[in-house]
C-alpha cells in the first residue's frame, strides 16, 4: 500500500472518531479504514520480524521485548511470516489490504502437521486460491483450506504411502571436486527405520569424542558425523558401530501419563516419537514391533520411568531411558520460543561434565545444536531448580525464567 493511502485511511479513522457527527455511514467507513490499515500494519510487522530473525540467535524475545508481547505471539508472528513467504500472493494481497491476517493464520493453521511436500501443494493451492479469500470472510476461507487439505491427505494416507513407496530412491554421483554424492528419497516407514539407526550410531560413535575433521559450525558438525556413521553402518554390515552392537532401528511408542489435569484428573498424550507421518493404519501395524514405555510426570518432574535414571560420573552419555524420561517432559528444545523436534536436541549437562557434573536426570536438559552452541561458546548461562523451572542467564546480564514444562494430554 502506497504511503498516501495510508495516511488518507489514517486520517479517515481519526476524523470519524473525533466527529460527534459522524453518521453511521461515516462510522463503517472508518471501520474499513482501520481494517485495511490493520493488514498492512501485520503485513509490515511479519516482514520487519523476518529482518529481526535474521540477526538474532533468540528472536522470539526480541520480537517480544520490542513489540511488548508474549513469546509465544512473537512465535505466531514469525510463523506467520513464514506462511506469507512461502505464499507470495497471499503476502502481496495482505500488504494491498485484500485480504485480513486472519485470512493468512488459517493457512498456517492447517499447514502445522503436514510435512515438507504436503506444505508445499498446500501453499501452491492458497496461491491459486488467493480469489477466493479475497471475497470470503475467514471461516469461509477456513472451509475451503480443510477441503483442500483433507484432499491432499485423501484416504488415510494409505494411496499416498504406495505412491512414496513406488517413489523411493536412491541416486549416487562423483561431482567435479570429487566428491562422492548419496541422494536418497524413502517413504516414511522405511525413514523411521533408516532415521533410528542412523541416530543409534551417531550416539554410539560419537558420545565422547569427536574426529578432528569435524566443522565447527553445530549443524555442519551434525551433517559430518551422520556421514561417518552411515559410512560406518554400511562398512561394517549394519552389525557393529565401533566394538558396539548397535540397536535394530525400532520405533519407540512414548505414553506421557500427566496427573496434573483439570479436576484431579489424570490424562494421557502418545509421542509415537518418529519424525514423519505414517498412516494410522501402518502406525498400528508398527506398534506390535515397537519398544512401548510409559512415563507419569506431575508439574515438571518426572514421578516414574523405567531404567536407570542416575549415572552419576559413570558415564558422561546419557543412556535411554533418560532420554525416555525427558521425552515425558519435553516435546522441543528447552529454550524458550524453540520448536526443534526433541528428537533432534542433545541432552546437556546443566552443570557441565567437565566440572564435575553428574549425568542424573535432574542435570539433564534437551537442547537443540544452535543453542547447545550459545551455551558452550556463547556464553549463556543455565540454571534448573527442582520443579525444573529454567533460568537463562545472558552474556548482557540479562535474565529469562521460564516455568516448568508441561505436556497437554489428550
Amino acid at each position: 500500500m502506497e504511503l498516501v493511502g495510508l495516511i488518507e485511511r489514517a486520517t479517515r479513522v481519526h476524523t470519524t472518531r473525533h466527529d460527534p457527527a459522524s453518521t453511521p455511514t461515516d462510522v463503517r467507513g472508518a471501520l474499513v479504514a482501520l481494517t485495511e490499515l490493520e493488514a498492512w500494519l501485520e503485513s509490515s510487522k511479519a516482514r520487519l520480524a523476518t529482518m529481526a530473525a535474521a540477526g538474532s540467535s533468540f528472536p522470539e524475545a526480541t520480537i517480544a521485548d520490542d513489540t511488548r508481547s508474549t513469546l509465544g505471539a512473537a512465535a505466531n508472528t514469525l510463523e506467520r511470516a513464514a506462511t506469507l513467504d512461502a505464499a507470495p500472493t497471499l503476502a502481496g494481497m495482505l500488504d494491498e489490504a485484500a485480504i485480513t491476517a486472519a485470512h493468512v493464520d488459517v493457512v498456517t493453521r492447517n499447514t502445522k502437521d503436514l510435512d515438507d511436500r504436503q506444505r508445499r501443494e498446500l501453499m501452491d493451492r492458497c496461491d491459486q486460491l488467493a480469489s477466493v479469500a479475497a471475497t470470503a470472510t475467514p471461516a469461509e476461507f477456513a472451509r475451503t483450506i480443510r477441503l483442500e487439505r483433507n484432499r491432499i491427505l485423501a484416504d488415510d494416507g494409505i494411496d499416498r504411502l504406495q505412491r512414496q513407496r513406488r517413489d523411493t530412491s536412491l541416486r549416487t554421483w562423483v561431482d567435479n571436486e570429487g566428491m562422492y554424492h548419496l541422494h536418497g528419497r524413502f517413504d516414511p516407514v522405511t525413514g523411521v527405520r533408516l532415521a533410528a539407526r542412523l541416530e543409534s550410531a551417531v550416539e554410539t560413535l560419537f558420545a565422547e569424542q569427536t574426529p578432528d575433521t569435524c566443522p565447527t559450525d553445530p549443524v555442519l558438525r551434525q551433517h559430518h558425523l551422520r556421514a561417518l556413521a552411515l559410512d560406518r553402518l554400511l562398512t561394517d554390515g549394519g552389525e557393529q558401530t565401533g566394538g558396539v552392537t548397535g540397536r535394530r532401528g525400532r520405533p519407540e511408542f512414548v505414553a506421557v501419563i500427566n496427573v496434573d489435569q483439570p479436576n484431579g484428573a489424570g490424562g494421557s498424550v502418545v509421542d509415537w516419537a518418529i519424525p514423519v507421518e505414517i498412516p494410522q493404519r501402518v502406525l498400528a501395524e508398527l506398534v506390535s514391533t515397537a519398544d512401548v514405555h510409559a512415563i507419569v510426570v506431575r508439574n515438571g518432574v518426572v514421578i516414574h520411568a523405567p531404567g536407570l535414571l542416575d549415572l552419576g560420573r559413570t558415564t558422561r552419555l546419557a543412556n535411554q531411558a533418560q532420554r525416555r524420561a525427558l521425552r515425558g517432559l519435553y516435546s522441543t528444545c528447552a529454550t524458550p520460543g524453540c520448536s526443534t523436534h526433541y528428537d533432534r536436541c542433545k541432552l546437556h549437562h546443566i552443570i557441565w561434565w567437565r566440572n564435575g557434573g553428574n549425568t542424573d536426570l535432574d542435570n539433564l536438559l534437551p537442547l537443540c545444536s544452535h543453542h547447545h552452541h550459545k551455551v558452550h561458546d556463547a556464553s549463556w548461562q543455565l540454571h534448573l531448580d527442582s520443579h525444573r523451572q529454567l533460568t537463562i542467564t545472558y552474556p548482557d546480564g540479562t535474565v529469562r525464567n521460564t516455568g516448568p514444562p508441561t505436556r497437554n494430554a489428550a
